[in-house]
This record gives structure tokens, C-alpha cells and sequence, in this order.
């Protein structure tokens, strides 16, 4: 063999070579057919074995041998880092190695629309992170956690404010709420707190009664004209008799109508026993809620209720006469709906 050819020979197996290293540790090597899977790695489970263990389990890869390798020559079993890792479809080994050893977890979003109780908030959490609910409510009812902010049990959710936090997922809730406390501090501006302190509200019982707002109507429209009963209520020390508060008490949020049997629960909560503001929120209402308790217009209404139209809008007066009108028409209008259902559910039964 001629030194040329041996050469060739040579560049020809160090190509190959090349070739195959590219190939195994640069190209694709994702093994599964969704545009992305999730890694978890969890706090104080870090550990290099564990690691490659789920790896080969999980079928992130389609070589988890060769992970393992460029891994160890990577040093990865030294810088691993708990956490949440988004692994996409066609990532490379060296790709994967890398965002392990850097550290680069794949933030969490925690969406918060609606909530009505601390066990909610706390499922809600447990679902999206590391720590589980039982942490997070140990958290809440920690009075060293939640007393350092101006909050106990029953007022820790006036700090929850509906909206998007970015996490990551091995948060712990004391970060979690750090963040929630911090944007409770920017939604209460000193414009805010002076609106509040010229109801008479402090920012918690303000948020207070936009819960009970909140709950009553979805119409923007009115929920200023909602607020203005019970702010007026409150003023003349009546008792708010707010249906919402009493499936609060009742934890039925399910009920549709509220009936004499409901009113007797011995609760805090309920309004139709305690004069003045529940303890704490039964929600967490939208800010347009609450900018509409501290907008609420100058009424002299203290009761409302539904339309007879069934719009499922509000009819407001000033005096119990014509409030027991209004009432005994929205009844009405509602026995002729269930009339109506009725006959039709007979005729489709005659029918059959």
C-alpha cells in the first residue's frame, strides 16, 4: 500500500468518524413525537443516576448511551440543577447536556382567574409546582409566613390578585407568595388607598366587598350600582344579606337558589346573621371589580335583584315596597320559564 492511499485511508476513517460523532451527538435525538416533553428534576433528587435513569425510562432519547458519555466528559454530574427542563422534538444530545449542565429550567405560569378559598389557591398551586398543596397550606396558616405582610387566615387571599406570575417550577411558596405579595403592593396605590379610605374601606375590606361584587353579576355595567347597595348598607349598619357570602358559609358554590333552610348556617360569613363585612374575600375579583367599588356611584338604593326580563341584569330600588315588587315580577317571570320547560318536557315525553 502506497503512503497516498494509506493516508486517504486515514482521512477517510477520521471523516467517518466525524461523520458519526455529528451525527450520534449533534443532530436529532429526541425519541418521542409530541413537540416537546418536560423533565423534571426534582429538589434534593439531583443525583447523576437518578438523572439518567429517566432518561433511559422516559425515552426523552434515542441513544441514552451516548447521553450518558458526552454527559460525564460535560462534567453534568457535578453541575446538576433541580428543576423543570423543556426538552423539544429534535434537540440533540449536546443540546440536552447543555441545558442541564447551564441550568436553564422552562419558566412556570401561574394563571390566576378566579379562586374562592385558600384550599383552591392551594390545589391550584400543587398542580403547577414542585411543592404540593400541603405545603402551600401549611404556608397560609403559618401566622410567621403570612403576619410579616399584614395578613392572617382569613385575609391572606385580599393579597391574591387575578393575573399572570412567571415562576420556576421548584419555587418554594414562600417565593411563590413573596411575588403575590409584591403585586398586591402595586395594585394598592396611594390613589387607590385614598379612594378606599373615603368609603371608609381599608384595602382589604375593599377588596372585601368587590368579592361579594364579583360574585353577584359578570356585567361590568352594573357592578358600580351593586357596590353602591351594599356600601350604603354598610353605612346605614344594615346587614348586607349577600347571597354569595352564604354559599361561601355553606361551601356549596353550586347552589342556584338561596332558600330559607340556607340563611340559618351559624357562620362568620354569613351576612344574613352578622352585621357588616365578612372576615375575609369569598374571591378573587377582577381590578376592574374593584375599581368599580371604589368608583361606585353616589345611590340612595339598597336593594337589587334580578330582572324580570331574565337578562340576568339587575332591577335596583331605594325602598323594600318596591324591592318586593320588583322581586314578586322577577318571580313570576321565572315560574312561567319553568312552566314552559315543563310543558315541553311532557311533550317530548308524549312524543316518544
Amino acid at each position: 500500500m502506497t503512503l497516498k492511499k494509506w493516508l486517504l485511508g486515514i482521512i477517510a476513517v477520521i471523516v467517518l468518524a466525524a461523520a458519526f460523532i455529528g451525527w450520534r451527538f449533534f443532530l436529532s435525538n429526541t425519541n418521542f413525537e409530541e413537540k416537546q416533553r418536560y423533565l423534571y428534576i426534582r429538589t434534593g433528587h439531583a443525583s447523576y443516576g437518578e438523572l439518567l435513569k429517566t432518561i433511559r425510562d422516559s425515552n426523552y432519547l434515542r441513544n441514552p448511551g451516548s447521553f450518558d458519555f458526552m454527559a460525564r466528559k460535560m462534567d453534568l454530574e457535578e453541575k446538576i440543577k433541580p428543576g423543570r427542563y423543556e426538552i423539544k422534538k429534535g434537540m440533540s444530545i449536546a443540546d440536552v447536556v447543555r441545558l442541564l449542565r447551564n441550568g436553564r429550567q422552562s419558566p412556570v405560569n401561574l394563571v390566576i382567574i378566579k379562586l374562592r378559598t385558600i384550599e383552591d389557591l392551594a390545589a391550584l398551586i400543587g398542580r403547577k409546582f414542585e411543592c404540593d398543596s400541603t405545603s402551600v397550606m401549611d404556608f397560609l396558616n403559618n401566622a410567621d409566613s403570612i403576619g410579616p405582610h399584614g395578613f392572617d387566615t382569613s385575609t391572606v387571599m385580599a393579597a391574591v390578585y387575578p393575573d399572570t406570575y412567571t415562576y420556576f417550577w421548584n419555587t418554594t411558596p414562600s417565593a411563590i407568595f413573596r411575588k403575590l405579595f409584591a403585586a398586591y403592593k402595586t395594585v394598592w396605590t396611594p390613589e387607590r388607598i385614598q379612594e378606599a379610605k373615603q368609603l371608609r374601606l381599608t384595602p382589604v375590606q375593599a377588596y372585601t366587598l368587590a368579592s361579594i361584587v364579583e360574585e353577584e353579576t359578570n356585567a361590568n355595567d352594573e357592578k358600580g350600582n351593586i357596590a353602591s347597595v351594599y356600601l350604603n348598607r354598610l353605612n346605614k349598619g344594615m346587614k348586607l344579606q349577600a347571597d354569595p357570602t352564604v354559599k361561601f358559609a355553606l361551601r356549596d358554590f353550586g347552589l342556584r337558589r338561596i332558600y330559607e333552610k340556607h340563611l340559618t348556617v351559624v357562620s362568620p360569613y354569613n351576612t344574613y346573621r352578622v352585621t357588616g363585612l365578612p372576615p375575609g374575600p369569598i374571591c378573587t375579583p377582577s381590578l376592574v371589580t374593584l375599581d368599580a367599588v371604589l368608583h361606585a356611584p353616589s345611590t340612595n338604593y339598597l336593594y337589587f335583584v334580578a330582572k324580570s326580563d331574565l337578562s340576568k341584569k339587575h332591577t335596583f330600588s331605594e325602598t323594600y315596597e318596591e324591592h318586593l315588587k320588583n322581586a314578586k315580577a322577577f318571580q313570576k317571570a321565572l315560574d312561567s320559564l319553568q312552566a314552559l320547560k315543563q310543558a315541553a318536557k311532557e311533550d317530548l315525553d308524549t312524543n316518544k
